[in-house]
């Protein structure tokens, strides 16, 4: 295997007009080619100009992520393509709400752990916690993996959301 064809992650913000349909076809791209998504997130970024960011973490070769990067500028609603991966330094964050249900000593070391990852309580009930992380992908998994152990029950996650450092914009 060639360094070409070394499957990367690769994190593309994609700004597009908040119109019905943008998202299906943005994702009907990545289907139709059978390319995966393994994070999706969609927000309106500015409601005056009516556009909205699309955050997609993906991966490829470099051949096929640059493939999705060309086809995704050729749909009309977008208006940029940025591969933050590429472009320089970004900041990437999750969300996750995670509920653990245990008493006694297994109550006590989930809030431990939870105040070690400034993970705040949402909601709390005598046998049970829900609990609110943001970090890294990484960070929330670590975390998620230790709750496991103390008797996790759900976990409800968003997708990344990132931005590129410095003052530029998209």
């Amino acid at each position: 295997m060639s360094p070409h064809d070394t499957i990367r992650r690769h994190t593309i913000s994609i700004l597009v007009d908040n119109e019905p349909g943008v998202l299906a076809r943005v994702i009907g791209l990545f289907s139709g080619r059978g390319y995966n998504i393994e994070s999706l997130t969609v927000a309106e970024v500015n409601e005056a100009e009516t556009l909205s960011r699309i955050t997609i973490v993906t991966s490829g070769t470099p051949m096929i992520v640059e493939q999705i990067k060309a086809q995704l500028d050729r749909l009309v609603p977008v208006h940029r393509v940025k591969d933050l991966t590429l472009d320089g330094p970004f900041i990437e964050r999750e969300m996750a709400l995670v509920k653990v249900a245990g008493t006694g000593e297994k109550r006590v070391e989930a809030l431990r752990i939870a105040d070690i990852f400034k993970a705040r309580v949402l909601d709390a009930t005598i046998s049970s916690f829900v609990f609110e992380i943001t970090g890294s992908g990484e960070d929330l998994n670590r975390f998620i993996d230790l709750m496991r152990q103390l008797g996790l029950v759900d976990i409800s996650r968003t997708g990344a959301v990132a931005m590129s450092r410095g003052p530029a914009g998209l």
